[in-house]
Formats: C-alpha cells, structure tokens, sequence
C-alpha cells in the first residue's frame, strides 16, 4: 500500500475538539473575540500533506460550524499588492487571491464583512485594488503603518496610533481575520480594532488560530521541522515557550516569531485594557487544537519527513529561478542534515534521473535536453515517462500513468498523429514557437478532444482523477505550461534544480 492511502488525522474529532475551544475562548471575553487566523483557511495543503487524512477545508467547515456567530475580515498588505507577491500553490497573485477567497467563502455560504488594505501608503495598485473591491460592492478598509511601532507602546496604543486607523464595525462575537499569507496585517488588524472596542467600553478578547507549529508536541518533532522546511524563507524556527514554561512549568513549543514579539504584545495589550495582560505566554493565545486530531504518529512522522525533502527541492529551485537567496537554501539543506533525510528518499526521485539517462541512451531527447519523469500512484506502483521530439516528458507520463490506470497496453497510441501534428504545426509555424513537444496542459486538451472518438483515450481521461494527490518528479523545471496542467490535475510535485533548455527565455 502507498503511503498516501495511510489515514493518520481525524477530521471529525479535530472538528468537536477545536470549535469547543474557540467557544470557551469567546466565553471568557464578554462574547467578543478577535480570532486571528493564521496560515490558510481554505485548500491548506501543506496540512494534509504533513497529517494524512487532513482535509484541506476543515478549517473551512469549522467556521460553517460557527457561521453564525462570525464575520469575516480579511487582510492583504498593499507592498503585496505592489511587488505583485505570488502563492505558490496556486501560482496566482496575493491578490487575485483575494478575490479567490471572497468568492470561495461565497460558496461556502459566506460572506466576507470587510477588506483591510494594510501599511497602505498611496501605493496605485493598491489605490486600484481598492476601486475594483468596492465598485463590486465589497467594504474596503484603509490601514496605515502604525505610528511608533515597534518601539513607543504609548503612541502605538493612542488615536495617533491604532486610533488613527478607522474602526472596522462588525455585528457577530466572533471576528475572524485573515489574509493570503504571511505579512497580511493580520495582528495590527487585531489589536486597532481591539483598541476601538475598548475605547467604546467594551472589552473584547484575542485569540490566535494557527495550525502550526502543533504547541504540544515536542520541538523536533517532524511535523514541526515540516513546518520551520515550509518558513525557511521566513527564518522560522520551533523553540521552547520560554513564557509558558516560567508561568505554568508546562513545556510546549511556538514559532520564534511568536515568542520574540510576546514581550511587546503583552505590554500592547495591557496598554489597551487598562491591566493585566490576557495571556501570560504566545502559547496562552492559541486556541489551535490540531494534535487532538492525530491518529497514529509514525504515519504523520513519515509525511513529514517526505514533506521536508519536497520542500527541499522547492528551495532548490526557488534558488535557481531567482526567488530566494544562498543564505534560504543553506538553511533548508541544515534542516535535512539535521533530519537525515536525502533526496533518494522519495521514491520517484531515481526512478525520473533514471528515465532521462533512458531518454539520453535511446538518443530520443529534445533539441540535446533529455528529461525524465515518475510518478507515484495511489498503490506504490511507480510509472515513468520520458522526453521526446514530440511530448515533454511530463505528457509522456501522463499517458503512460492513465493508461496503465485504465488497462490498456503500454505501447498503445492514445493521441492520433494527426492531433499531434496539428498542434506542433500551430505552435511552431503559426505562433512562431521554439517549444514545439506538447506540454501537459496541450496533452490534456488533446487528450479530451482524442476521447471523442477513441474509446481507450476515454478511458484513460477517466482514470486522470486518479492521480490527485500522486507523488511526482521531474528531472527539469517545468514549462508554465506543464506546471499549470500539473496544477490541474493536484499532484504533489518536485523538480530537480535543472533548466530544460539552455535557452534564458522560452516562448
């Protein structure tokens, strides 16, 4: 049995245990809490990749739970708007992924209350950003950098400072705000709002909801190193709660980040209450409940451990295209020797570095580029492709997966020359193309067209959804087009460091 079929998380009992904490929590401040929500409300894959059986959207089906009694505020900071930040998973803009979440709470059947631009400071995308939320009805709140941070408390908790930001109204006990990544604003959200109720008499509570690090388990724990291999750009590390261990002899852990900043929220927020702080520890302040969800130990150590090596190869080539620097990468290879892991260790690594020698032997390549390709289904079995005058070698596997999905022969044609052709003709001599192989994306279109007429292609394109969720590696970065049709069909992927051509710029 593959590992991805391993279940080691349980959604439900997750579910009861932590919307039992958040209502305990809400209880303990007149019916008002401001909830931080921390990494991803919806399609957190990073989570059911290092606890399997996590569903994406629990988080999501928590607050159905509790939808009721919430509004929603969600943050996203104007430089992000600006410098046009990406995220990763979906390839889009932090956004258009913005606008991805109001519609997907939409479908949820939420609404979002309001949208906070954060650290504005009359940047024109986010002046732009702005026009399009609100001519689309959405509310849009104006954040500005908060005056005297991090240093003076007594102007930060002032009308110059929090004061000076208007008060986003909200109408539920529970205000639940979040952004698309890290940065968003998210906690000066918080506490302005925060600064506000109090200053209107009443005396609301904050609460942080992040799924990692998991604050009762042990510091080295996988699951944690999994978590400080997904920061390395952020230079997150797993530490001991220094706070809670001198206030409760308890030890557990939280994120540096978290635990350097205590010291100046606590006075923050003893400055807006008027007394004594809430929490006496960054752990005090979650309400996260996530290992109540966790079944069996080893199977979510050995995700884990494989989330790590993905993350690796990420860094690698988020190095080589340009997006992180030496310093990033250097970090992420301390986290694997620390763990031991090896990039051997994922099972579809050698067999794709085998299938490009394949590829090289047969003299089958592509312009002197020979790629390989692996693929990991749901049952162990490993399935390769490689790269050809004709199909990247992405495709090649594609088709040679669904049809040994499906049944058929391994030799069997599923996409008529004819097809092929066309298309090659289209890309090379029509659009003027270098890259004339079809990539995953034209492999999947030409692949659907083929099913109209050719059983076995139906078939095959039938058992696609079967590989949702597979394990693959590629020998060579991607072409936009093969990630975006990788993206589609939700793999877990990784790539070697590699260009697949020697080209700088590729049409």
């Amino acid at each position: 049995m593959g590992i991805t079929n391993r279940i080691g998380f349980d959604n439900d009992k997750y579910l009861k245990e932590q919307t039992s904490a958040i209502l305990e929590r809400v209880n303990r401040f007149n019916d008002k809490l401001y909830l931080e929500f921390g990494g991803k409300i919806l399609f957190d894959y990073h989570a059911a990749r290092v606890l399997p059986g996590f569903d994406p959207n629990v988080k999501m089906r928590l607050l159905q739970i509790l939808k009721d009694k919430i509004d929603v505020i969600l943050c996203i900071h104007a430089g992000a708007i600006e410098r046009k930040k990406i995220r990763a998973d979906f390839g889009i803009t932090y956004d258009v992924d913005a606008l991805k979440t109001i519609d997907d709470f939409r479908e949820w059947g939420i609404d979002i209350t309001a949208v906070v631009i954060t650290r504005y400071q009359n940047q024109s995308p986010a002046k732009a950003f702005k026009n399009k939320l609100e001519l689309r009805g959405i509310k849009v709140y104006l954040h500005y950098p908060t005056k005297g941070y991090p240093t003076d408390v007594n102007l930060i908790v002032s009308d110059q400072g929090y004061g000076a930001n208007e008060y986003i109204r909200t109408s539920n006990p529970i205000v639940v705000v979040t952004g698309p990544g890290p940065g968003s604003g998210k906690l000066a959200t918080c506490m302005c709002n925060l600064y506000n109720e109090y200053k209107n008499g009443v005396k609301a509570g904050y609460a942080k909801f992040e799924t990692f690090p998991i604050w009762d388990l042990p510091v080295n724990h996988m699951v944690n190193l999994a978590y400080e291999a997904a920061t390395v750009d952020l230079e997150d590390r797993v530490l001991i709660d220094e706070y809670h261990l001198k206030a409760y002899n308890v030890k557990t852990v939280n994120y540096n980040r978290d635990i350097e900043a205590f010291h100046l929220l606590k006075r923050i927020i003893e400055k807006i209450t008027g007394g004594e702080s809430m929490y006496q520890s960054p752990t005090d302040m979650g309400v996260n409940r996530a290992s109540a969800g966790i079944l069996n130990d080893s199977i979510i150590t050995e995700a884990s451990y494989q989330e790590i090596i993905r993350r690796y190869f990420r860094c690698a080539v988020e190095y080589a295209i340009g997006l992180v620097d030496k310093d990033t990468l250097d970090r992420m290879e301390i986290i694997m020797n620390n763990t031991g892991a090896k990039v051997e260790d994922r099972k579809v690594v050698l067999p794709a570095r085998e299938a490009a020698k394949e590829a090289e032997k047969c003299g089958k390549g592509n312009a002197g580029i020979y790629s390989g390709a692996a693929i990991e289904l749901h049952d162990g079995t490993i399935i390769t492709g490689k790269n050809s005058p004709l199909m990247q070698a992405s495709s090649s596997l594609i088709l040679n997966a669904a049809k040994h999905l499906a049944g058929l022969p391994d030799k069997m044609y599923l996409l008529p020359e004819n097809i092929i052709d066309s298309v090659t003709h289209l890309k090379k001599d029509i659009l003027n193309g270098k890259m004339v192989s079809l990539d995953v994306d034209e492999t999947l279109i030409a692949l659907g067209i083929s099913a109209l007429s050719n059983p076995a292609a139906k078939m095959a394109l039938e058992n696609l959804k079967l590989l949702r969720n597979c394990e693959v590696h590629l020998t060579h970065i991607p072409t936009p087009g093969d990630e975006a049709g990788w993206r589609k069909l939700k793999v877990n992927l990784t790539c070697d460091p590699e260009y697949s051509g020697k080209s700088l710029f590729i049409s």
